[in-house]
């Protein structure tokens, strides 16, 4: 069964060249986590405290929080790049970590060898991203280019690539850092829709993002996260609100019942 549990779990970073300046304390104190120093006396940032998730396959979670809470920790924690220092994390399923879209992709090759570099590094088997090279080629639209060296792609044409590749693949856990810009609106239109797909074939989604429209999307409750702790959990709309207050909430309430009524819409034998 798919799923994901944690019980007090916490991430420390150790600083081992930390002195008492000032200015390093305020920095790494802005950066989001608590500043203390472990049996050693060694200065370490407390990046994730008591972090306590349970999640079962169809839960679809937001992390909403300002930039250094915690939220891509969090993210990397759930896929086994960080073990937690204290308490546990227990991951049962496969799990496509999509931190950084431009991770595992090596600018000297083709966009076409890049694909399979890419799906490798996403969990898939080379043969698997073979099938998929024609689909994910018309997908991005990038022609010619994926004849050609990535080095010589725009930021724009590289995150196309990417995001065909990403969308591609059936997750049984999704880790999801939004790292999506420089497309022109059309374009992210489609990868809107391409996303959402993903999120539907997968058991579990954790996707950490500053959009709330995709948060409305993609997301059915969320944590807010704030220096490195679990500050409110519960439906999206609460849990915006309690962030960023009722204009935002207001704002996600309403695309929500947009969507349901598309939805409605769309639904052979449904009466308005």
């Amino acid at each position: 069964m798919v799923a994901i549990d944690t019980y007090n779990a916490c991430v420390d970073f150790p600083i081992f060249d930390a002195k008492s300046r000032s200015m390093k304390k305020a920095f790494l104190g802005a950066a989001g986590g608590a500043i203390g120093r472990n049996d050693n006396n060694v200065v370490i940032v407390d990046a994730l405290r008591d972090i306590n998730l349970h999640l079962r396959e169809g839960d679809r979670v937001g992390l909403v929080g300002h930039n250094g809470a915690g939220k891509s920790t969090l993210l990397r924690l759930l896929s086994g790049i960080y073990e937690p220092t204290r308490g546990s994390a227990i991951i049962d399923g496969r799990v496509a970590p999509v931190f950084d879209l431009g991770v595992g992709m090596d600018p000297e090759i083709s966009g076409y060898e890049n694909i399979i570099i890419r799906g490798l590094f996403l969990g898939q088997t080379r043969k698997q991203m073979k099938q998929k090279m024609d689909e994910i080629a018309e997908f991005s639209e990038l022609g010619e280019f994926l004849s050609m060296p990535l080095r010589t792609y725009s930021t724009g044409m590289r995150i196309r690539l990417a995001l065909g590749v990403v969308t591609s693949i059936e997750p049984e856990i999704l880790l999801l850092d939004e790292g999506i810009g420089a497309v022109d609106a059309a374009f992210m239109a489609k990868a809107r829709k391409r996303l959402q797909e993903l999120v539907e074939r997968s058991g579990i989604l954790v996707f950490a993002s500053h959009s709330n429209d995709f948060l409305a999307q993609l997301c059915d409750s969320a944590l807010w996260i704030d220096h490195g702790e679990i500050k409110q959990a519960g439906p999206v709309v609460d849990v915006v609100r309690a962030y960023e207050g009722d204009g935002a909430a207001d704002h996600v309430q309403r695309l929500i019942d947009r969507m349901t009524k598309e939805d409605s819409a769309d639904t052979p034998g449904t009466v308005d």
